[in-house]
């Protein structure tokens, strides 16, 4: 299988370096200055699950020539459309597009673009980033990749995307309901993100505030609110366990788009908490403390923009 991967950076660096590590016939597909800079360094994973180091084999959007079968999607969310634009001459009627972004949006700009069929659904539990030098940094124990059809098939594109994943140094599920594993993670990552870029603190900063073990069971409880109101309630234990991180004493958690917001850099605010919110309201449900954030976030990338 001829796997693409859409950018280097955190996430797609991550998995394709384990993947092109176990065997598997991976291509980057990266901008210019990504490439001169990995052409000079290789690929440098750097993680509790072990180093790597490798030289990539890397691909201009001007220099496709040929579809691919696989095309992982990793970009952030705000640079979708412009990755679209890169990759579309590597889709093949196919090609299957796994893309592992958060929250739902970007299967409407996939499916509007290249079909139905070919778009997977799959996600990520990973907390990682980007050195200055441009290493791949991973963190903590998780490093897994769920994927699955979105109508629940078990199909033979699926079956053997299975077979290629196995093996590769993470763990991967092929799951008989990806949209209820996309869901809980959204349901995750939005009370994450809600309350470290609302009260700007990591969870053991909050945990310490007056108050702040209040607020982010009440966040977290607006974000249980809305998954439910769109068909998919949460089981008690993934609450009382993703409750429990979210209150821990001393934790250093954070959320990836705080963390960006620390930087200066552009968020997925509209991605992961403004499209949450927008399905909440079409139900009913009212979200106060999350709007409060979004409304922060929004604030923030229109200063961003006028820069």
């Amino acid at each position: 299988m001829r796997i693409l991967i859409v950018g280097a950076g955190a996430v797609g660096g991550y998995f394709g370096a384990r993947l092109a590590a176990a065997g598997r016939d991976v291509t980057f597909l990266v901008r210019a200055g990504r490439a001169e800079q990995l052409r000079r360094t290789g690929l440098i994973v750097k993680s509790p699950q072990g180093d790597l180091s490798i030289q990539p084999k890397l691909l201009l959007a001007a220099e496709i020539v040929e579809p691919f079968d696989l095309i992982v999607l990793s970009t952030k969310a705000y640079s979708l459309d412009a990755a679209i634009q890169d990759f579309a001459p590597a889709v093949s009627p196919q090609t299957m597009i796994l893309p592992l972004l958060n929250g739902m949006r970007h299967f409407d700009i996939l499916v509007a673009r290249f079909g139905e069929s070919a778009v997977l659904g799959g996600s990520t539990r990973i907390v990682s980033d980007l050195s200055p030098e441009g290493h791949v940094l991973q963190f903590g124990p998780w490093h897994d990749m769920v994927f699955g059809e979105r109508d629940k098939s078990v199909t033979p594109g699926i079956e053997a995307l299975g077979a290629t994943l196995q093996g590769c140094g993470f763990p991967t599920m092929l799951s008989p309901d990806i949209l209820a594993a996309l869901w809980m993670k959204w349901t995750m990552l939005s009370s994450l993100a809600g309350t470290t870029c609302l009260l700007r603190g990591t969870i053991g900063e909050i945990e310490a505030a007056t108050g702040g073990v209040e607020t982010v069971r009440a966040i977290i409880a607006e974000s249980a609110a809305i998954s439910a109101a769109n068909g998919y309630p949460q089981k008690p234990d993934f609450l009382e366990q993703h409750t429990a991180r979210m209150t821990e004493p001393g934790s250093a958690l954070t959320a990836s788009m705080f963390r960006d917001l620390q930087k200066g850099a552009p968020v997925e605010a509209d991605h992961i908490l403004g499209d949450f919110l927008a399905r909440g309201r079409a139900h009913g449900v009212a979200a106060p403390l999350l709007e409060a954030a979004y409304v922060q976030l929004s604030i923030y990338s229109a200063s961003l923009s006028q820069k």
